[in-house]
């Protein structure tokens, strides 16, 4: 039940989609066209036509040469996206120094490549193309031509260009800071959520082999008990002086043998089926079992009257999400683990504990979130070859799993002096109850009963 997460890969940049980037550049080619023609013609306005205008004939010249030069799913690298963000950076350079420098309008699109470079890229190659920016804007700031006017040209205050050239240094730093953060966080969640679909996967396929094996099972015993009899009438019929004697009594042996697992096989389908449903105590000794081989102790707590304990299913989402926590617990557990599971008619709650370190303070609060590292420390249960301060993808999916059966999940410290971590699992019975239904609602084409999803409190 336990699947290594050492292979899943962390967050990643996938780069940019040249075809992307190159419909990304007709738009600035077009609004810059449109824009020199409305002041040049539409306001009368003086200004460097045919330099401008080479200018923007450069990128369309460039936009052309890549679409020949490169398939419609070319995908970037990061140096070579960065360049082309680069000379698009350069290339409204350009524009604003025949056009009026830093108090053109138009100077704010500065913030658009460090964006898409925030959103796309590395974070190195954001922090460059920022700091070209900075440069460019700085020289802008010291000298262009004059903005487009009728007439003498107007001629601002230093100190407004300098508040001008002060804005957008801090949009670049501000605006590119939030939008890596805010794709960073999306790249996490997406890696972690296949990571999660890929531990589901695995245990449909498991399931899948159950039903294969009922299957075969069925098919099999008819033509098998054929075999049977058919031996059985030739041992009877065989002298017992007969050198095949010996090859027909192992031939029933083996069948007898191949009966007895077909039987086995056969049991899956009622009463030793992984999803079939089985008290809460037995469920969590059946996740507890495999660690009682490590040299910690593991303490069930239940309450003394089981008379009213609730009934769940082999649920694989149940079971991974139990089982990634206790062994997490046992990671970081000095003696002892402790499990005290409790019950009434509405809820249900299951504490996980140890004598452990517990959780650094300062991802306590962020404890669920995918990818979380701790200084020094995972909150992790590790597998076999994972280095410390884990990625946080155990932990998120255990969390994602529990709450698809209605739960919800609290981790916090155990109160002084005791020390060790703890994590508070709850659940609303009737909901519990009703995932323990949701597989064999599916098996039999009923209607599966929704579940209320809780949001956990933190």
């Amino acid at each position: 039940m336990a699947f290594s997460l050492a292979r899943i890969p962390g967050p990643h940049h996938f780069g940019l989609s040249l075809s992307a980037l190159i419909n990304l550049r007709w738009l600035a080619v077009a609004g810059q066209t449109i824009a020199l023609a409305i002041v040049e013609w539409g306001l009368d306005f003086s200004l460097p036509a045919i330099p401008a205008f080479a200018v923007v004939g450069i990128t369309a010249a460039v936009n052309i040469a890549l679409r020949l030069g490169y398939g419609p799913t070319y995908r970037l690298s990061d140096k070579e996206a960065g360049a082309l963000l680069a000379f698009d950076i350069m290339q409204l350079a350009m524009l604003l120094y025949l056009t009026g420098g830093l108090v053109n309008p138009f100077s704010v699109l500065f913030l658009a490549p460090v964006l898409i470079s925030a959103m796309a890229l590395k974070p190195r190659t954001t922090v460059l193309l920022g700091g070209l920016v900075i440069a460019v804007a700085s020289a802008l700031a010291v000298h262009s031509h004059p903005l487009p006017w009728r007439g003498e040209p107007i001629v601002l205050p230093t100190a407004y260009i300098a508040g001008i050239w002060a804005s957008i240094m801090i949009s670049v730093v501000f605006i590119g800071a939030y939008a890596w953060r805010v794709a960073d966080e999306t790249r996490k969640l997406s890696d972690a959520l296949a990571a999660t679909e890929l531990v589901l996967a695995r245990e449909q396929q498991i399931s899948a082999i159950d039903g294969l094996a009922a299957a075969a099972a069925h098919e099999l015993g008819t033509p098998l008990a054929t075999i049977a009899l058919v031996v059985r009438e030739l041992e009877r019929a065989m002298p017992e002086n007969s050198p095949h004697r010996a090859d027909i009594k192992l031939l029933r042996q083996q069948t007898e043998r191949c009966r007895t697992i077909l039987r086995t096989l056969s049991s899956l389908e009622s009463g030793l089926a992984p999803f079939d449903r089985i008290t809460l105590s037995h469920l969590i000794e059946e996740v507890v079992s495999p660690l009682r081989d490590f040299d910690i102790e593991f303490e069930i707590r239940l309450p003394g009257d089981r008379s009213r304990e609730p009934v769940v299913a082999r649920n694989p989402a149940i079971l991974y999400g139990l089982e990634s926590i206790i062994e997490n617990a046992a990671d970081f557990a000095k003696e002892k683990v402790l499990i005290d599971a409790n019950w009434d008619e509405y809820e249900v709650n299951i504490t996980v504990s140890d004598d452990g370190p517990g959780f650094a303070p300062e991802i306590l609060g962020r404890i669920g979130e995918p990818y979380l590292r701790a200084r020094g420390q995972s909150i992790l249960r590790r597998s076999k070859g994972e280095e410390e301060g884990g990625l946080g993808l155990g932990f998120f999916i255990a969390k994602t799993l529990l709450e698809r059966g209605g739960g919800t999940l609290r981790a916090e410290n155990r109160a002084l002096p005791q020390t060790g971590a703890m994590v508070r699992m709850h659940w609303l019975r009737e909901a519990l109850e009703a995932f323990g239904d949701t597989t064999a609602a599916r098996a039999e084409g009923e209607p599966v009963p929704s579940l209320a999803i809780r949001t956990p409190e933190h």
